[in-house]
């Protein structure tokens, strides 16, 4: 009976295994993730404030263009990564989860289509696919009023990885992947969303109630072929509305110095924001 049970014991954790992810990642990025899981915490804010200081890289994701796999890294962000890894640790908290393999599945089934890695254009590369993705998986939900301040609305014509295969080492090497890639954005060209212009960004009740502190605020892009520009994450405060970024200028996860308001009228390449808010589990 012993020599049974462990068989099916073995059986069990070879299926929990094979359902791991590939994924590079180091100690560090472990054992900070096992840390803040263990906090108990349950808000965005408090889990995007652990990463401030943060130096702000590039490119993070693409170290195996060959041999496409989950990457995991803490120590250096961008905006979306930032905003991934911040929305996991969100979730699994929510949900009692507190292992580092609850973290990396829920990183894999935000970042890949189906929640599958399984090659480059299995990853969602476009953020407003990612919403739509994460509302369908039931992680986010897009703020969506046709009242103030949600005057403007953003139609999407996509196809800017297409146009410019040169800035991106997995379609320079694998031209074959620009087939799916343009399925994809085709998919999305057309899909209209409702947003707040930067006109509308003022420190007003409508303002309050429309956005949260934590939600994830994603610039809308006036760059041909892209839909969002930049990513962080909503940040009230008596004189309004900032927000907490993994920046390229100041080189690192930030809480900006000045309102959203100013920081988005100082951009000319972004319109105003378009409000993603991270499902609370029941």
């Amino acid at each position: 009976m012993r020599k049974l049970l462990i068989a099916l014991l073995l059986v069990v954790c070879l299926d929990v295994s094979a359902q791991m992810p590939r994924c590079h990642y180091t100690a560090d990025d472990s054992t900070l993730v096992c840390r803040l899981l263990a906090s108990g915490q349950t808000d965005p804010l408090w889990f995007a404030r652990q990463f401030e200081g943060r130096p702000y890289v590039a490119h993070t994701l693409e170290l195996y263009p060959d041999d496409e796999r989950l990457v995991l890294n803490t120590k250096e962000l961008d905006c979306t990564t930032f905003v991934d890894v911040v929305v996991a640790l969100t979730l699994c908290s929510q949900r009692g989860e507190r292992q580092f393999s609850d973290f990396v599945i829920q990183l894999q089934r935000q970042r890949y289509r189906g929640g599958v890695c399984n090659g480059y254009p299995s990853r969602i590369h476009y953020f407003s696919d990612w919403i739509d993705d994460g509302t369908r998986k039931g992680f986010v939900r897009e703020i969506q009023q046709k009242e103030a301040p949600f005057t403007a609305v953003q139609t999407l014509k996509i196809d800017y990885m297409t146009k410019h295969p040169d800035a991106y080492v997995a379609l320079k090497r694998h031209p074959k992947f620009l087939t799916p890639i343009a399925a994809q954005e085709d998919s999305l060209t057309g899909r209209r969303y409702r947003y707040i212009p930067t006109s509308a960004v003022t420190n007003s009740k409508a303002m309050r109630a429309a956005v949260h502190n934590g939600d994830i605020l994603a610039t809308v892009s006036t760059t041909p072929g892209l839909d969002i520009a930049h990513l962080g994450f909503a940040v009230w405060h008596d004189d309004g509305l900032y927000f907490l970024d993994a920046s390229s200028i100041h080189k690192k996860v930030v809480e900006e110095p000045v309102p959203l308001r100013t920081y988005l009228q100082q951009r000319k390449k972004m319109a105003g924001i378009r409000v993603v808010r991270i499902k609370t589990e029941n």
